[in-house]
């Protein structure tokens, strides 16, 4: 778990700057598809893992299919290791914005050494350890049969907080992104986000000075009671400022929306004041409601289905990959095999590297800003190309670029509105095919079963902000 971090050490850990995003340009780009044959975006959002990490084994069994390794890392320090098989429960470490920033050494990605859970005492080099595809079988299924990118990257070098905030706006509103905490003096509630009453570092994007700021996106001027919330949302004066979520552009195009998720913390909405406060709250249902919403027919245009499944389904450090991945397959079997399936996009990926070995170096974001650590992303879709691999570098704002594509929404920044939107991933010329992947549960590993029976999988842990 990743302690609070202080502003002193987002000053040292962080140097870059995050300019206000602007309103976005018209780009001129290709339309995914005719208006109307995509009716269903879903995107799945796991915890904690990196590309070489999840798909690295899966790219070098299909040799030539993916850009993945997991062979002899060298590190800074002059040391160098091999990476090694990963048990089932998912190794302890690190990835705050310092530890990713390390392990990324300006691009030469080999300062793993120096993060901290990288080497315990027992268990040297958690962080280069790689999942072989029998591990997970369901999601590498899923990558062999339907399309992967293997040039996302998070948006960001921030842990999951910054992951939830990116993941709806495409932006971390200036924010570090590292992990809230209590403000001195100021009793803390549970979760994170406007009703936490927790801070985390902020930059001014005019004087690039950080602060503590409260961990709540405001809500428009107006939109809150004024009595109630004096500060459109922050329990107390804020320097932030309100930013569009692609909630707000669904609401304002009329178009249904659903988080799929237990609300605290992981669910997104408690960070946006206008979420957490407003009727938009009422849009967070339980986590399980999308198999039978899938199976009812009842999928809302853009679906975010976060971790919380039975059992311990967000594959975060600590947990049971093998859970997760039964997760993901019960999943995308119940939309599969449902009416909504020949019009439905669905794309997997994780929030952040978890912080686990990744050997290419991420870019910088259309404004500026340093992305994170590569990610899986599987994309699912009756017209998704078949085991095929987009190369394009993307982030998640594409997944944002494609659902405002897909259904006409303006963009919320320059991120998302100059994000490539995996259109070379899809050949909507082309009839919609009835093939899927077939999904399966596979029993949880003796010894994860032993781990999780003495350290059980709680709400609480399922609340874990990193």
């Amino acid at each position: 778990m990743v302690l609070a971090t202080t502003v002193a050490m987002a000053v040292a850990s962080t140097g870059r700057t995050s300019a206000a995003s602007p309103e976005p340009s018209a780009v001129p780009e290709a339309r995914i598809g005719p208006r109307g044959v995509i009716k269903h975006v879903i995107v799945m959002y796991q915890e904690n893992h990196s590309f070489d990490e999840t798909l690295g084994d899966f790219c070098v069994v299909h040799k030539g299919r993916c850009d993945g390794y997991v062979g002899v890392v060298h590190m800074k320090d002059g040391s160098s290791a091999r990476m090694k098989k990963s048990p089932d429960i998912v190794p302890s470490v690190w990835h705050d914005v310092h530890a990713q920033e390390t392990a990324m050494n300006g691009g030469k990605m080999n300062g793993w050494n120096a993060v901290y859970g990288c080497n315990p005492p027992h268990h040297p080099r958690n962080c280069l350890t790689y999942y072989a595809p029998e591990q997970i079988p369901n999601l590498t299924a899923l990558a062999q049969h339907f399309a992967l990118s293997d040039r996302t990257f998070s948006m960001f070098d921030s842990p999951s907080w910054g992951g939830h905030v990116y993941v709806a706006a495409a932006s971390q509103d200036n924010f570090t992104g590292d992990i809230p905490y209590p403000a001195k003096g100021v009793k803390p509630e549970p979760g994170w986000g406007c009703e936490s009453k927790l801070v985390t570092a902020w930059r001014d994007p005019v004087t690039h000075h950080l602060s503590e700021q409260p961990a709540c996106i405001p809500a428009r001027p107006g939109t809150l009671d004024a009595k109630r919330y004096p500060y459109n949302g922050p329990f107390r004066r804020s320097k932030v400022k309100y930013i569009p979520t692609i909630f707000d552009r669904l609401d304002a195009a009329g178009r249904s929306w659903k988080i799929y998720a237990t609300y605290q913390v992981w669910s997104v909405c408690p960070t946006f004041a206008e979420c957490a406060f407003g009727p938009q709250r009422s849009n967070v249902v339980p986590t399980y409601d999308i198999i039978n919403d899938a199976q009812a027919s009842r999928l809302p245009a853009y679906s975010l289905l976060l971790p919380g499944g039975p059992g311990g389904t967000a594959q975060h450090n600590g947990h049971s990959m093998r859970s997760g991945d039964n997760w993901i397959g019960k999943v995308v079997d119940a939309i599969e095999h449902s009416p909504d399936w020949s019009s439905t996009a669905i794309f997997i990926t994780y929030d952040d590297c978890g912080c686990f070995y990744d050997h290419v170096p991420p870019g910088k974001n259309p404004d500026g800003t340093q992305q994170g650590i590569r990610i899986p992303l599987v994309i699912i879709s009756p017209y998704a190309k078949r085991k095929y691999t987009d190369h394009r570098p993307a982030s998640l704002a594409s997944i944002l670029r494609f659902t405002e594509i897909t259904f006409g929404l303006k963009a919320l920044n320059v991120n998302d509105a100059h994000a490539y939107a995996y259109g070379n991933a899809f050949n909507f010329a082309a009839k919609p095919t009835g093939a899927r992947a077939q999904m399966r549960q596979y029993a949880i590993p003796a010894a994860s079963r032993r781990y999780l029976a003495s350290h059980p999988v709680s709400q609480t842990d399922e609340d874990d902000p990193t």
